[in-house]
């Protein structure tokens, strides 16, 4: 699988050999946003084509246009987890905000098991 950015969104790119085309899709809205092309630089035009028609059309209807993340997530987790991720928090003088995000940057850059 291939990602792709423009202007903050993301799209995911599958390949169909068969047909010699690129499908894309963009992943971090709740819309449905596809586009394609049959070259790396037709799929580009053809993205950023797709991001630009998906804000035009926010605009007509008098929508906020979706970002792509806001930064904020809830996470529901056992309250023993809970009690020990903010015993551990106070215990380094940071957030528990802080915490969390260290843990899963640090998450993120380990290999998966």
């Amino acid at each position: 699988m291939t990602i792709m950015h423009h202007e903050g969104y993301e799209a995911r790119i599958d390949v169909d050999e068969e047909a010699g085309i690129f499908h894309g899709e963009i992943i971090n809205l709740r819309d449905v946003v596809t586009f394609e092309g049959s070259s790396v630089d037709e799929l580009k035009r053809a993205f950023a084509e797709s991001v630009e028609d998906y804000l035009a059309f926010c605009a007509e209807r008098g929508e906020e246009p979706e970002k792509p993340y806001s930064g904020q997530f809830v996470v529901r987790a056992d309250p023993i987890l809970h009690r020990e991720l903010a015993s551990t928090a106070k215990r380094e003088g940071i957030s528990l905000n802080k915490l969390v995000t260290k843990i899963l940057q640090r998450a993120l850059r380990e290999p998966a098991d």
